[in-house]
């Protein structure tokens, strides 16, 4: 396992918000740059599911995505990390950090800091059943002022 370092610690501000959708719920998120908006998505799905400021950062999880471009890449991205929330030991990320962003190839190697999910800790949110491809949207500069995505994912 992977020692933590204060940087690994610190949060960044959420820059996310929920959107309503039938039956299903639309994720917003952007930041300062491309990873940025990917990973406060990350952050925005983990924190549909639970109260993230009930997690803590006792675990590192490392993760790689691969897509066909970058609507399959954030596809992909939010896929493995919500397979890592779904399969044993249900760990929950508190903070997520791109580490490797590669546009060219589609490629995204990411670490996820969080710990495990324990009803009675943690409280229970929505379930995300499924990351979907409706209406997805990676907007970039100069269409808008931030980079900014939308993944409507099935609850």
């Amino acid at each position: 396992m992977d020692e933590l370092t204060s940087e690994d610690l610190e949060i960044p501000p959420a820059k996310y918000e929920y959107l309503d959708h039938t039956a299903d719920v639309q994720l917003h998120a952007w930041g300062d740059t491309l990873d940025e908006a990917f990973e406060q998505c990350a952050m925005a799905m983990f924190g549909y599911m639970t109260e993230l400021d009930r997690v803590q950062m006792t675990q590192v999880h490392h993760i790689e995505a691969d897509g066909d471009d970058m609507e399959s890449l954030l596809f992909h991205f939010l896929d493995e990390l919500l397979f890592m929330f779904s399969a044993e030991p249900y760990i929950v990320a508190k903070k997520v950090k791109i580490t490797e962003f590669d546009r060219e190839k589609f490629q995204i190697r990411a670490t996820a800091y969080g710990e495990e999910f324990v009803i009675g800790k943690h409280t229970q949110g929505a379930e995300v059943k499924a990351i979907t491809y409706s209406a997805m949207q990676i907007n970039e500069p100069p269409q808008v002022d931030h980079p900014e995505v939308f993944v409507i994912v099935d609850i």
